[in-house]
């Protein structure tokens, strides 16, 4: 008598989800210890608003070159090329702040952030649309932003590395270093320099750990028709679909609003309370990830009873409304408003990057390429704050990020139809 054939069972890939998630975090954690360096290089390196821009500049511009490169090596290699790869570039963009510091060159520093950024494309890549794919896709954008609960507490661990082990709360004003002889200032911002020389030293070495472990994962593969989407021509094809661009013009504008929101904060928070020191203006930006952690997991329940377009258009709403505050108010005031934004921010990235690959099929790999370009938004807003800041003042300047929540009401209300 034949028996009858055993069941097939999935491939699990419990470790390398696990893994996956916890890519959330480390980039959480590069992407906000960039808002503490924006405060300790001002300091150190004497730089204006518009100055101290060129960390997030050259940061995201990395996202911006090397998304496409991601996507392209992903579909040819399959994730675990993409995010082993990601991972080392990580890595040793980390270490490379050792030599920068020793040296004191902020173009060295600048070089490093941008090997870190170019690592985070291909993990973003990688994550985004592997979480994504993993399930039914009515639920893909609740499932992503599950999987994105890990950034707000990389974000929160950046904050508290910086504000314990890299901000000194040693500030000198123009009269007192005036007085000090030159040898007494070299030494000085020598010595805030150099602050970053041991907790980048040390998430070198443990993200190059990670990559070691990733390398000995099984991930899923790559989908039979996943070479073609990330070619040039899928590409092209990809950025036809009006729902698709209007996601990534969103999300540009998304990405350069926090960014600039976040670098900026403890400069805002110092200009608006008198007396307040960098390490209590760190804590703004700390309490703001807090409410941002917060947000994502009070969005995310929301979304099983909300569609996400729907939960989307009011958190953004409330923004433009709270940012408007701050940008006019100013203040204790204006920094409660600005720090109350974060709650409202925290759906939005995962939100519009769903949204943006829904109904995408075999484009979706290409679309999330476009998507993770877009976070050029990061180095432009933030550029454009700066300038504004040293013309008009950091309080004004909020008035960038308030017009990017209105493009982004906007979208959120368009894409509540469906893809047609």
């Amino acid at each position: 008598m034949p028996t009858a054939p055993a069941p097939q069972t999935r491939p699990r890939y419990t470790a390398a989800i696990l893994l996956t998630v916890s890519l959330f975090f480390l980039w959480g954690m590069a992407n906000n210890l960039n808002d503490i360096l924006i405060a300790q290089f001002r300091k150190a390196f004497t730089l204006s608003d518009f100055g101290t821009s060129f960390v997030q500049q050259v940061f995201y511009f990395g996202y911006f070159l090397f998304a496409i490169p991601a996507a392209m090596l992903m579909s040819a290699r399959g994730y675990k090329a993409a995010i082993v790869l990601g991972l080392i570039l990580y890595g040793c963009g980390a270490l490379l702040f050792y030599p920068a510091a020793e040296g004191s060159l902020y173009a060295l520093f600048l070089l490093a952030l941008f090997v870190i950024a170019s690592g985070l494309a291909f993990l973003e890549t990688a994550a985004n649309p592997l979480m994504t794919e993993l399930g039914d896709a009515a639920g893909a954008a609740r499932r992503l932003n599950w999987a994105q609960a890990a950034n707000p507490v990389g974000a929160i661990a950046g904050i508290l590395i910086g504000r314990n082990f890299i901000l000194s709360g040693i500030e000198h004003d123009d009269a007192a270093l005036a007085a000090m002889t030159a040898g007494e200032r070299l030494a000085y911002y020598g010595m805030e320099v150099r602050a970053v020389q041991a907790p980048y030293l040390v998430i070198g070495c443990v993200v190059l750990a990670f990559a070691a472990v990733a390398a000995c994962l099984r991930f899923p593969p790559g989908d039979a028709d996943a070479p073609p989407t990330a070619s040039w021509a899928g590409l092209r094809t990809a950025a036809r679909q009006p729902r698709l661009i209007f996601a990534a013009a969103a999300q540009l504008l998304y990405v350069g609003a926090q960014v600039g929101m976040w670098s900026f904060t403890i400069r805002y928070a110092q200009a608006n309370v008198a007396g307040m020191d960098e390490r209590a203006a760190a804590d703004a930006l700390f309490v703001s990830l807090l409410l941002f952690a917060a947000g994502r997991f009070a969005g995310t329940a929301m979304m099983a009873r909300v569609r996400p377009a729907t939960m989307l258009a009011l958190f953004a709403g409330v923004a433009v409304a709270l940012t408007v505050v701050a940008a006019t108010v100013g203040g204790r005031w204006g920094l409660y408003a600005l720090v109350g934004t974060s709650f409202f921010m925290s759906i939005q990235f995962p939100t519009i990057f769903a949204l943006g690959v829904e109904g995408l099929g075999p484009l979706r790999r290409a679309g999330a390429s476009l998507l993770i370009m877009a976070i050029i938004g990061g180095a432009l807003l933030t550029a454009a704050m700066g300038w504004l800041s040293d013309r008009v003042g950091i309080t004004a300047a909020m008035l960038v990020p308030a017009a990017a929540f209105v493009v982004i009401a906007v979208f959120a209300r368009w894409a509540r139809e469906p893809r047609p």
